[in-house]
């Protein structure tokens, strides 16, 4: 399994980045880290390791970038004039840099990406695929926080409206393109129930996509899963299982494909 990083200076958040990746070949999965989190927090953090039967497997390729937005409005200000657009300069960012450099590295120019994240990160995987159908095949949000107005001081603001799916998803056209493509996507909103969790967050946005016909599912894992690294360590594999497989399942498929290719064999040779 290999590890590569690259940093360059995003004209459209005005400071560098840096997108860190794990894995050969298999499916991309970009993985937010938390609110202050930089791209190699979910190394630090052992959540590579917890998913090294995808990597080494060749079934998943983890990509992870620096939380600049909420880095940004963190610690400089976290007005919701400007919370908003930080987030939104850095959600263009991820669509017109971050994608590109996953789809060049997949050798693949409109390869579907998985995204994932937690706490912060989990709000951040939420919304790039609410906002981008056309790039994401899922999201994996764990132990999330959707509302920012817990984070944020000021009224809603456009920019800020536009980055929050709780704000912007009741509001999409009924027969809008985007809609339609949003409702062909998967949203999996798992939660602990232990010290600092809010399972009413992971409802809360429940609601909203269930009332525009988007596909998703709430999962508890119980109280003894509380707001860490250690539950989402546990949920990230489990769910990465779900939509990619296991490795036994792959191992099952490439063994079906090879007796069936030998049974041709063996019909075209008699």
């Amino acid at each position: 399994m290999s590890k590569a990083s690259e940093t360059w200076y995003s004209e459209r958040l005005g400071r560098e980045i840096t997108m860190a990746r794990w894995g050969d070949v298999g499916t991309p999965v970009l993985v937010f880290p938390t609110a202050g989190g930089d791209a190699e927090e979910v190394e630090r953090f052992h959540l590579v390791t917890a998913v090294s039967e995808f990597l080494t497997g060749q079934r998943a390729k983890i990509y992870s970038v620096d939380s600049l937005a909420g880095r940004a409005w963190f610690s400089e200000d976290n007005s919701s004039r400007v919370a908003g657009e930080i987030q939104n300069r850095f959600d263009s960012a991820l669509y017109h840099e971050v994608l590109p450099a996953i789809r060049k590295d997949c050798e693949d120019d409109e390869i579907e990406i998985l995204t994932a994240g937690a706490s912060l990160g989990a709000f951040n995987a939420l919304a790039f695929l609410c906002r981008h159908p056309d790039a994401c095949r899922a999201a994996i949000c764990m132990s999330g926080t959707y509302g920012l107005e817990k984070f944020i001081e000021g009224p809603v603001t456009n920019d800020y409206y536009y980055s929050s799916p709780l704000h912007f998803l009741p509001d999409l056209d009924e027969d809008g393109d985007h809609l339609r493509r949003l409702r062909e996507r998967f949203v999996i909103l798992c939660h602990g129930e232990g010290q600092w969790e809010d399972p009413g967050e992971s409802w809360r946005v429940a609601k909203v996509l269930g009332d525009r016909g988007i596909p998703n599912r709430v999962d508890s894992w119980g109280e003894e899963h509380w707001h860490d690294w250690v539950t989402w360590r546990a949920m990230l594999p489990t769910y990465l299982g779900e939509l990619l497989g296991t490795a036994s399942e792959g191992d099952a498929e490439d063994a079906a494909e090879d007796e069936e290719a030998e049974s041709d064999a063996a019909k075209a040779g008699g």
